[in-house]
């Protein structure tokens, strides 16, 4: 068996165990606090075509580099402390953090073009108290063309404080044990669950000629066309089909976030996307649009405090921009019933509050949570091809209907056991879903939208 085999084998067992344990809410790993003792290394990261990438990153609490950095998630209100100290290989001279939509203080260090630096072994300190909620994108500020490239970035989280006056309080959520959070101090932005995605690339032969002067006195120069074109496009430090493998997987131990999302319908998904590097790259949500809520972390709202974002199907990330969007999947006006239900089930859908979805939540008679009811009990309407006509892959449950399992091909492992509806998320330039011009690989993932228990066990969900 390959290297490569071998470790498509693996993620594959990877995906499989994820997606076989029941979760509860998702929420972004993530280190908490208000202090955070951080450092840059170097260090390697793999990609999934069997290679091994010479980079630099930030890491906390004196572990190995990671990439993306940590992401660090605070309290609006909180004042945050940063101590960063540089174990960068001399070559690679200072190094310094900014911070995106913060008004930073800086001490320590050696001053610097954007904000104090960190000589090789010494330390900087940056302190700041977060004004409002948000997504940020913190990175380096010294030759940031070079170190940005090398790895030297990461994501800020900044929740709102409940405990402040006037304080958003969210609704219940539609899942029996999931908690809707608000994401700003603001009705519209509660959601059921949250993700976050950080999208970067890597110029191979970059990384290549920096690993080459990494061992001299430095400092490491580049020719004027050393930028040329990335080989490697990344979702949270991974290329697919690393990106739909657990978060703090073995496998892959300096690069501890995965991207596989997964929900159940009715439910509202926080997206947060980022944009690291130096390329835009558009962000492809299929199986529905997503309601932009902010930029920047900044809300997108009318004179009178409604929600003013725009409803698109591809967000465009921009270097160091940030954007907050709300998706949700409920399989309204399918035509059809998704759940494969008949008249013989005896289940009930039934609308009472005139929204179109199921209110009849709570017996044990009740088709499942948030169904489509005009839709409800309604045949497919196309003629199924037979078993040996069908073409089986990895996110296929066998069945076309929700939460329905079905024969498998032989051979095949059962890699949604949860006979979930899967979505292709990705970038939306094209090129971009390859490992050094392999496909399928580069900025992509999966959501899973999973089906609803019938009856009312919270533990089921």
């Amino acid at each position: 068996m390959t290297k490569f085999n071998s470790i498509r084998l693996l993620i594959t067992l990877a995906v499989s165990a994820l997606l076989a344990s029941p979760v509860t809410h998702a929420a972004i790993s993530g280190v908490t606090g208000t202090t955070f003792n951080m450092s840059a290394s170097e260090g390697y990261i793999s990609v999934a075509d069997g290679g091994s990438i010479y980079t630099w990153g930030y890491s906390v609490d004196g572990l190995a580099m990671q990439l993306p950095g940590p992401t660090l998630i605070v309290t609006e209100g909180d004042t945050v402390t940063i101590n960063l100290t540089n174990h960068l290989p001399k070559a690679a001279g200072n190094v310094s953090m900014v911070f995106m939509g913060q008004q930073v203080t800086a001490t320590g260090g050696v001053s610097g073009a954007l904000t104090n630096e960190a000589q090789n072994g010494g330390s900087v300190t940056y302190t700041f108290t977060p004004s409002g909620p948000g997504t940020y994108q913190y990175h380096s500020g010294t030759r940031s063309d070079l170190q940005v490239e090398m790895g030297l970035y990461g994501a800020l989280i900044v929740r709102p404080d409940a405990t402040q006056s006037g304080a958003v309080t969210c609704p219940d959520s539609m899942t029996p044990g999931v908690i809707q959070q608000p994401a700003y101090n603001h009705l519209g932005s509660c959601y059921d669950r949250e993700y976050l995605f950080q999208t970067s690339s890597i110029d191979y032969q970059l990384h290549v000629a920096v690993e080459a002067q990494s061992k001299g006195p430095g400092p490491i120069v580049l020719t004027d066309d050393a930028f040329d074109s990335s080989e490697y496009w990344l979702l949270n430090g991974r290329v697919g089909p690393d990106t739909m493998a657990g978060n703090g997987t073995g496998l892959l131990p300096h690069q501890p976030y995965g991207s596989l999302a997964r929900m159940h319908p009715g439910e509202k998904v926080l997206i947060r996307l980022i944009g690291a590097g130096r390329e835009n790259h558009p962000f492809h949500t299929h199986g529905n649009h997503s309601r932009v809520l902010a930029r920047d972390g900044n809300m997108l709202l009318t004179d009178t405090g409604s929600l003013a974002g725009p409803t698109l199907y591809t967000l465009l990330t921009v270097p160091g921009s940030t954007t907050d969007s709300i998706f949700e999947w409920t399989g309204k006006d399918l035509g059809w019933d998704m759940y494969g239900h008949s008249e013989t089930d005896g289940l009930i859908c039934n609308d009472t509050d005139g929204d179109g979805y199921n209110d009849y939540v709570g017996e044990i008679n009740s088709a499942p949570a948030h169904e489509y009811c005009a839709d409800h009990n309604k045949a497919i309407p196309v003629t199924l091809p037979s078993f040996n006509s069908l073409a089986f892959g990895g996110f296929y449950s066998g069945s076309p209907y929700l939460g329905d399992l079905a024969l498998l091909a032989p051979g095949e492992g059962g890699l949604n056991p949860n006979a979930g509806f899967s979505y292709m998320w990705h970038s939306h330039t094209e090129r971009e879903l390859v490992n050094n011009d392999v496909f399928p690989g580069g900025l992509m993932t999966m959501m899973i939208v999973e089906a609803p228990y019938v009856d009312i066990n919270p533990d089921e969900y």
